[in-house]
C-alpha cells in the first residue's frame, strides 16, 4: 500500500514539474519514409533548433516549442541544406497544422493554424507575384543586354526600380494597415529595415499596444532608437 502510494506521490510531481509547451506543430510530409524534421527559430540572429522528430516509415509528426508571442518558425528536413528548402511560417499559442510532400517540401506546403499566418500568407502571395515579375524582367533586360540593345535593357531597369518601389509601397502599406497584428513589425524588420526612419516610425506608430508589447513590436521599437542614436552621433 505504502508503496502505491509512493508511486502515485512521484506521478504526480513529475507532471506537476512538467511544463506545458505553448506551441505545438503538428504535420505530414508526402513521400517521406525516413529522415529528421527539425523546428527552428531566430534567436539573437542566429537560427536555432528548439526540437526535432525522426521519422521512419510514418510520415506524422508532432513539435513542440515555448513561446511568448507570435513569431515565425521554420520548418526544415535533414537534407535540405538550403535557406530556400525550409518552410516558414508564423505561429501563436496553440496548434499549426502544415500538410506538405518530399517531392515539393516548400511550396506544396499547407498551413493551418494563427491567425497571423493567413495574413502573413496574404502578404507573401503578392509579394511572390512581384518578385516573379522581377524575375522576368530580369530575364528581358540580360537578353537585351546579350543583343547589345541598351537602349531597351536601359528601359527594362527602369521598370524594374519602379517594381522595387511598388514592393517597398505596398509592404509598408500592408504592415501600417495590420497594426493589430505581429506581421507588421515582423515586416519592416525583415522586409524594409533599410526605408527611411519616417516610414519605418509610422508603422510603429500604427502598431496597438499589444503589438508594441510582442516580440518584434519590441525588436521594431530597438530598431529605430539605434537609427536615431547612429543619426545623432553623425
Amino acid at each position: 500500500m505504502k508503496y502505491s502510494l509512493i508511486i502515485i506521490c512521484a506521478l504526480i510531481l513529475t507532471s506537476c514539474g512538467k511544463k506545458e509547451k505553448d506551441l505545438t506543430v503538428k504535420g505530414t510530409i508526402d513521400g517521406l519514409k525516413k529522415g529528421a524534421i527539425y523546428l527552428k527559430k531566430m534567436n539573437d540572429s542566429a537560427l536555432v533548433s528548439v526540437d526535432s522528430a525522426l521519422v521512419n516509415g510514418n510520415s506524422d509528426f508532432v513539435l513542440y516549442s515555448q513561446l511568448d508571442s507570435p513569431e515565425v518558425f521554420y520548418l526544415y528536413l535533414d537534407k535540405n541544406s538550403s535557406e530556400d528548402d525550409r518552410i516558414a511560417f508564423f505561429a501563436d499559442k496553440g496548434i499549426t497544422e502544415i500538410k506538405t510532400s518530399l517531392k515539393n517540401f516548400v511550396f506544396g506546403a499547407q498551413i493551418k493554424g494563427s491567425k497571423q499566418q493567413e495574413i502573413y500568407a496574404e502578404y507573401k502571395d503578392m509579394l511572390s507575384k512581384l518578385n516573379y515579375q522581377n524575375l522576368n524582367l530580369l530575364e528581358e533586360q540580360f537578353e537585351a543586354q546579350k543583343n547589345r540593345d541598351t537602349v531597351l535593357a536601359d528601359s527594362i531597369a527602369k521598370l524594374r526600380t519602379k517594381l522595387l518601389k511598388r514592393r517597398y509601397l505596398y509592404s509598408a502599406n500592408f504592415a501600417i494597415t495590420h497594426g493589430s497584428s505581429e506581421v507588421a513589425p515582423y515586416i519592416a524588420l525583415s522586409e524594409i529595415y533599410d526605408a527611411q526612419y519616417k516610414l519605418l516610425d509610422t508603422i510603429n506608430k500604427s502598431l496597438t499596444p499589444k503589438v508594441k508589447n510582442s516580440k518584434y513590436g519590441i525588436e521594431l521599437e530597438r530598431f529605430l532608437n539605434e537609427i536615431q542614436k547612429n543619426e545623432n552621433n553623425n
